[in-house]
């Protein structure tokens, strides 16, 4: 799977695009109040991958087991400190509505968290390259 995302940003315009094997979605991200940049910041956004993520995952994995999800809510925690640090303390809750047996449940988020994708991604640490054109 080929995921890409391109952002274009000029005075009060925001354009983000993402794509996933050649399918575009786009992605409504206001600019900030000076005209220039995004409302969202980075760290929203990743904290915002991560509910995604384990929330997609969970129906994947629901779906495996032939267990019905009424509801998903996600939420995620982080921090970060001044500009260049990198962020800590990522924590996620999930609230899940089913008419199936806690135990049930507690299995299935438990495995999900073994194979959300992003959530693995970030315990593995991954290179990050600059690429000047």
């Amino acid at each position: 799977m080929k995921i890409k995302a391109t952002l274009h940003n000029e005075l009060n315009r925001n354009d983000v695009v993402v794509e996933t094997d050649g399918q575009e979605k786009s992605i409504m991200i206001p600019s900030r109040t000076s005209g220039y940049g995004s409302s969202i910041n980075g760290a929203e956004l990743l904290a915002a991958a991560l509910a995604t993520c384990y929330c997609n995952d969970i129906y994947r994995e629901a779906a495996k087991r032939q267990i019905q999800i009424a509801e998903i809510s996600v939420e995620v925690t982080c921090e970060f400190g001044g500009p260049g640090e990198p962020g800590w303390n990522f924590r996620y809750k999930p609230a899940v509505v089913s008419t199936e047996s806690m135990q049930k449940i507690e299995d299935l988020l438990s495995h999900t968290d073994t194979v959300a994708e992003i959530q693995n991604t970030l315990r593995k640490g991954v290179d990050v390259q600059l690429v000047k054109s």
